[in-house]
């Protein structure tokens, strides 16, 4: 009995050394060579592994600065400090980059926003689709206020503030994930330093705007024909300032008969 049990205990152990000097064999002979600057840049981003940077996590865009096919400050989450360190690793000078952050183009507050009806139910904004009217609000256009974009956003950036999205500038990391979250296209990135913006999205002319919200852009083109810069144009009913051409002189907030560029 005792010899049975022996060499059985023999046979799984001379099996466990085959298969581990098999693997580790293999390991060798098969194994991927990674750059070891791939290594060095992966140590110095952050590690949020939110995909802002358009790549699979920090893994992704590492392998790919280190490839050519991403720049050095390719992460906005780091930004320009993570940018110089990883430029170092690769022996190039990181471009500064403008800092950006996320904007909701909508002030439809639950005081400003018109209420076809009260909704209880599913509490998501792509679930609104299959909701009479796409949602309670009047405008078709603006911030729904469900929250889609706040479970989006890995930094707890933005949160449902009276019945829209509203973003803390602070925390914002620029990763786009709320950008992608909202159905209604409303979030955007913007300079930080932005001074004037339309927080304003409905294409419905003036008067179908008044019916829906109070502060609502009405298409009425008076930025546009007061802005000295070219910098502010209405399309689609709706003015859009070019951030690129802005001065932020201010003279467009000023004429706005709505005080919708703020």
């Amino acid at each position: 009995m005792i010899q049975a049990i022996l060499l059985a205990a023999a046979i799984v152990g001379g099996v466990g050394i085959l298969i581990g000097f098999f693997l580790g064999f293999s390991g060798e002979k098969f194994k991927v060579e990674v750059d070891p600057r791939e290594e060095a840049i992966l140590d110095v981003l952050p590690g949020n592994n939110c995909g802002g940077c358009g790549y699979a996590g920090c893994s992704g865009l590492a392998a790919a600065i280190v490839k050519g096919e991403a720049p050095v400050n390719a992460c906005p989450v780091g930004g320009a400090p993570v940018g110089a360190k990883v430029g170092d690793i690769m022996g190039v000078s990181a471009e500064e980059g403008v800092k950006k952050v996320a904007f909701v183009k909508c002030a439809g507050t639950c005081e400003k926003a018109g209420q076809d009806y009260v909704y209880t139910g599913v509490e998501d904004c792509s679930a609104m689709a299959f909701i009479p009217g796409g949602g309670a609000k009047t405008c078709n256009y603006g911030c729904m206020g469900y929250g889609s974009c706040v479970k989006a956003c890995p930094f707890d950036a933005i949160h449902i503030v009276d019945g829209i999205a509203k973003v803390d500038k602070e925390k914002c990391k620029a990763c786009s994930k709320c950008v992608a979250a909202c159905p209604r296209n409303l979030i955007e990135l913007v300079p930080y330093e932005a001074k004037h913006l339309v927080h304003c999205s409905s294409k419905d002319k003036g008067k179908d705007v008044m019916k829906a919200c109070s502060v609502g852009c009405i298409g009425c083109h008076l930025c546009e024909k007061n802005c000295q810069y070219d910098a502010v144009h209405v399309v689609d009913n709706v003015a859009y300032i070019d951030q690129e051409k802005c001065t932020g002189c201010g003279a467009c907030a000023e004429k706005c008969p709505k005080k919708i560029i703020l």
